[in-house]
C-alpha cells in the first residue's frame, strides 16, 4: 500500500454524499494526466460500486466519517421537531432538498427526510421527489444504523416513531387549497437527462463495477 498520510485508513467506514455508506478497501497511486495521484477506493454496498476518489479532493467532496452516537440521536430527533411548512412549489422544494443532499450532513439528511415524509401526508410526491426521499432515507437509515450498531428494521423503526407522532398531526389538503405539486414531465425529463449525463460522466472508469471520480478535475 502507498505510504501517505490520509485522514481515512483501509478498512474505515466512510459517508459518500449522495452516494451512500461505504468502506474503503484501498488506498492506491494511480497516473492520471500524467501526474501521479493517490486514491481511495470506496465499496458503496447499496449501488455494489468501486469509487475511485483522490485523497487530496475527499474533503471537498464531503467524505466523511460516519457519525457519533450522540450525533445519530440528534439527527433522529430532529425528525420530531416542528419545523416551518415547506414551499407547495414542488420544483423549488425539490431544488432545496437536492442542495441538502450534496451538503452530506447527517442533520440535512434528516431534514429531507422530515420534509418529505410530512408533504407525502398532504399530498401524494411527485416522482421525482419519492425518489428522492426514498433515497435520502435509505443514506439516513444506513448511516444510522453503523452509528448506533442496530439493524436497518431496528433504525426504520426509530425512524417511523420520530416521523408518525408529527405527521399524524398535520391535516389533509382540502379541496380549495391551491397547490404547484403537479407532475411537470418537461422538467422531470429535463432533470432525469440532467442526472444520467452526470452518471455517464462519473463512469471514466467503469470496468467490473468501478467508478473514477475525479470531482473538479
Amino acid at each position: 500500500m502507498a505510504k501517505i498520510k490520509t485522514e481515512f485508513s483501509l478498512k474505515q467506514i466512510v459517508v459518500y454524499p449522495s452516494q451512500g455508506v461505504g468502506e474503503v478497501v484501498d488506498i492506491f497511486k494511480k497516473d492520471f494526466k500524467g501526474e501521479e495521484l493517490y486514491y481511495y477506493k470506496i465499496y458503496v454496498p447499496v449501488s455494489d460500486m468501486n469509487i475511485m476518489v483522490p485523497v487530496d479532493k475527499a474533503a471537498s467532496m464531503g467524505i466523511r466519517s460516519v457519525v457519533d452516537k450522540d450525533q445519530a440521536m440528534k439527527a433522529i430527533e430532529l425528525l420530531g421537531k416542528e419545523f416551518d411548512t415547506p414551499t407547495s412549489d414542488w420544483k423549488l422544494r425539490y431544488q432545496q432538498n437536492i442542495d441538502l443532499l450534496h451538503s452530506g450532513s447527517v442533520e440535512d439528511i434528516a431534514a429531507i427526510v422530515r420534509c418529505l415524509y410530512h408533504r407525502s401526508k398532504i399530498k401524494e410526491l411527485p416522482a421525482m421527489e419519492r425518489k428522492l426521499y426514498e433515497s435520502a432515507k435509505k443514506l439516513l437509515e444506513d448511516e444510522l444504523s453503523y452509528a448506533l450498531e442496530k439493524s436497518s428494521k431496528e433504525i426504520e423503526t426509530l425512524l417511523h416513531a420520530k416521523l408518525e407522532p408529527l405527521g399524524a398531526n398535520i391535516p389533509k389538503k382540502s379541496s380549495s387549497y391551491y397547490d404547484d405539486d403537479d407532475d411537470d414531465d418537461e422538467f422531470n425529463e429535463e432533470a432525469s437527462r440532467r442526472n444520467d449525463s452526470d452518471e455517464d460522466d462519473e463512469d471514466e472508469d467503469g470496468d467490473d463495477g468501478d467508478e473514477l471520480d475525479e470531482g473538479d478535475e
